[in-house]
């Protein structure tokens, strides 16, 4: 039986060196994996912040700058050029305006009249004849004036008609007014004196209601 050969401690020691040299450096170029690496962490760190963003809301539209709409000058209504309601012309405003002012004094003389028609009925009288008389007749000669006044006013084309109203309902204020001052001064105990009083404020009523009928028509609402 042979005897094996001896072993040299040195080439045991060096083969021994040579494995743990290999088994702690499987990888030749372990730095290849760093770049992968930091790739694929910048890819999870952006994916992740933006599923963080808000969602912006939908139909977002951006708001532009306030504009304002300025009327030309002496328009009083304006117009638009889709057929929107024209402009007044200067004759007409002073038409409105006249009738208007014929109404605002019509209106005081009617609460005038009622004022002493009360004052004269109270008992004991508030109002004494001659009062009464005088305070009657100056609404009378005030009423006649704004016949005179309305009368004076030319009518635009298209509200002839509401100025033959107005004319008629003026004047049955006028009439009423003379009736008033009438039965005042006769020997009637007072209902006709009472009725003349009642038709003149159903003729103001009347005429402010006409009053605002053509303001409508001119396009003056």
């Amino acid at each position: 039986m042979e005897s094996e050969a001896p072993i040299d401690r040195g080439q045991a020691a060096d083969a021994a060196n040579v494995r743990q040299d290999m088994a702690a450096n499987l990888d030749p170029k372990p730095g290849r994996w760093v770049l992968p690496l930091v790739v694929l962490a910048m890819i999870a760190f952006t994916y992740f912040f933006v599923s963080e963003l808000p969602e912006a809301p939908p139909n977002t539209t951006l708001a532009g700058p306030a504009t304002t709409t300025t009327a030309p000058p002496g328009d009083t209504t304006l117009g638009d050029a889709d057929g929107g309601v024209a402009p007044i012309d200067e004759a007409t405003r002073t038409y409105l305006d006249g009738i208007v002012a014929v109404n605002d004094k019509l209106k005081l003389g009617n609460t005038e009249m009622v004022a002493v028609n009360t004052g004269f009925d109270a008992s004991p009288k508030e109002i004494e004849y001659s009062d009464a008389g005088s305070r009657i007749e100056k609404v009378k000669t005030d009423t006649e004036a704004l016949s005179e006044e309305l009368a004076a006013l030319t009518a635009p084309a298209g509200l002839e008609t509401n100025h033959e109203t107005l004319k008629a309902k003026m004047g049955a204020a006028a009439t009423a007014a003379d009736e008033a001052l009438s039965g005042l001064r006769s020997d009637d105990p007072g209902d006709a004196r009472r009725e003349a009083v009642e038709s003149y404020t159903t003729a103001a009523t009347e005429f402010a209601a006409e009053v605002d009928k053509t303001r409508e028509a001119a396009g003056d609402s």
